[in-house]
C-alpha cells in the first residue's frame, strides 16, 4: 500500500490549510488562495502538468483577490449611505453667531460646541442669529441666514473673498 500523496491531494491539503487560516483571521485574504488551491487540485486530478497547476492557482487567486473589493461592495454595501464626518458634516448645519458677522472682517459662530471664524454670504448678521454653513474653507466657515437663498454661486463666493482680502 503506497501512502505517498498525489499532487491533487497536496493541493486539497493546501486549500484546507488556507481555509483554516481564513477562519482564524477572517480577513477574506486567504480565502482566495484556498479557492485557487481547489482549482489547481481539479486540474491536477485531470492529469495536467505542474506548470499549468501553478499558473491556474496564481491566476484564480489573484483574480479573486483583485475582484473581492467589488464583490463585497456590491453584495454588502448596496444600500449603505456615505457618512460625512468632521468638517464635511458641518455643511448644511445650523450655527449660532456669537460675534456679529460684518463685512469685511466677519465674526465668530458656535457649531457643535466649537467656536469658528465665519464670514457671511448674505450681508451682516447680528449676534445670536442662526445661520447655515454653506462652505468650509480651512478654518473659516462661509455662512448665510437660513431665510436667504440657498443657492451659492461661485462668483458670489469669489466676490466675498476678494472683499475680505
Amino acid at each position: 500500500m503506497d501512502l505517498t500523496p498525489t499532487v491533487w491531494q497536496l493541493w486539497i491539503i493546501a486549500a484546507l490549510g488556507f481555509g483554516v487560516l481564513e477562519m482564524k483571521t477572517s480577513s477574506f485574504v486567504t480565502l482566495w488562495f484556498a479557492i485557487g488551491s481547489l482549482a489547481a487540485a481539479l486540474v491536477a486530478a485531470l492529469g495536467m502538468g505542474l506548470n499549468l497547476q501553478l499558473l491556474l492557482f496564481t491566476v484564480v487567486s489573484v483574480a479573486l483577490f483583485a475582484a473581492s473589493r467589488t464583490i463585497f461592495k456590491e453584495a454588502l454595501m448596496r444600500s449603505a449611505s456615505t457618512l460625512k464626518t468632521g468638517v464635511e458634516a458641518m455643511v448644511g448645519q445650523e450655527a449660532v453667531v456669537t460675534e456679529a458677522l460684518s463685512d469685511p472682517h466677519g465674526g465668530t459662530v458656535r457649531i457643535n460646541g466649537e467656536l469658528w471664524t465665519a464670514r457671511s454670504l448674505s450681508g451682516p448678521v447680528a449676534e445670536g442669529e442662526r445661520v447655515t454653513v454653506e462652505q468650509v474653507e480651512g478654518l473659516k466657515l462661509w455662512v448665510r441666514r437660513p431665510s436667504a437663498s440657498l443657492e451659492v454661486s461661485a462668483s458670489t463666493v469669489a466676490q466675498k473673498k476678494e472683499r475680505v482680502k
